[in-house]
């Protein structure tokens, strides 16, 4: 399979995983509006030329963000339909934002399937997590409002793409030092919200997740590995590189002017 294969069904796979129940169909844009803290949750994805002027879509659009309470981005891929959609938002004032790449690993590692079955470090334990224990827990790293973890606890249960989520727990006082999740769609096993307490931080402890993550979905068939990061998370960047991945492509978001 051609590296620019691989990336367009990673594509698919990341839009299949991030599937929340708000969603509907414009007009050749698929249009999310869940209220969690994830953007590619809540943004447009323009996924096909429809019949539309743009400027009549974006105002269809506008109305159900405005119905929602959120702001309304449009996400930016190399895949975006009409290509030139980037120059003509931005002509239009819209906003650049969250320079993002995802990142692939076209052949994980064979070795990473043992690391299902590794013992956590001493003093350490793994635990599995439910949707909406995860949520709570992501959330409570991150300091997110109680809305942005009921949705997407709700959006986890919901998703037509099974996730396994993980938790690294401090035995001393049941602290959560990192967690994370996999989603596996076939042979693709997608990394997302894999997070370390900043006091937890430079310890190993988000590469050991992340490869027993791995080894779990290698468990279930995935072969293919594929994430999504933060430009300028450098930290980050550098542990997946150590696990296989490479840039395969960018992407960003434009925000309608005025919110």
């Amino acid at each position: 399979m051609s590296a620019e294969t691989l990336a367009a069904r990673a594509e698919d796979a990341g839009l299949n995983a991030a599937a929340p129940r708000e969603q509907r169909w414009l007009d050749g844009w698929l249009v999310r509006y869940s209220p969690g803290k994830a953007k590619r949750a809540r943004c447009i994805n323009a996924v096909a030329e429809g019949r539309l002027a743009l400027d009549e879509r974006i105002a269809l659009a506008a109305a159900v963000y405005r119905d929602a309470g959120l702001p309304m981005f449009v996400r930016i891929t190399p895949y975006t339909q009409p290509p030139s959609l980037d120059a003509d938002l931005a002509a239009r004032g819209w906003a650049s934002l969250d320079d993002t790449r995802v990142m692939l690993a076209p052949a994980l590692a064979p070795e990473l399937v043992h690391e299902a079955e590794a013992p956590a470090p001493d003093g350490f334990t793994w635990n599995r997590l439910a949707a909406e224990d995860f949520a709570e827990a992501i959330g409570e790293l991150r300091g997110s409002p109680a809305s942005q973890r009921i949705a997407q606890a709700q959006r986890l249960a919901g998703s037509p793409v099974p996730y396994s989520a993980l938790a690294l727990v401090r035995q001393a006082d049941g602290a959560i030092v990192a967690c994370g999740q996999v989603a596996v769609e076939a042979e693709f096993a997608g990394l997302y919200d894999v997070f370390s307490a900043p006091a937890a931080r430079g310890q190993g402890h988000a590469s050991r997740l992340c490869r027993r993550l791995l080894g779990l979905a290698m468990g279930q068939g995935a072969r293919v590995g594929y994430l999504q990061v933060e430009a300028d998370n450098l930290p980050a960047r550098a542990i997946y590189r150590r696990l296989g991945f490479a840039d395969a492509f960018a992407y960003h978001y434009r925000q309608a002017p005025g919110v």
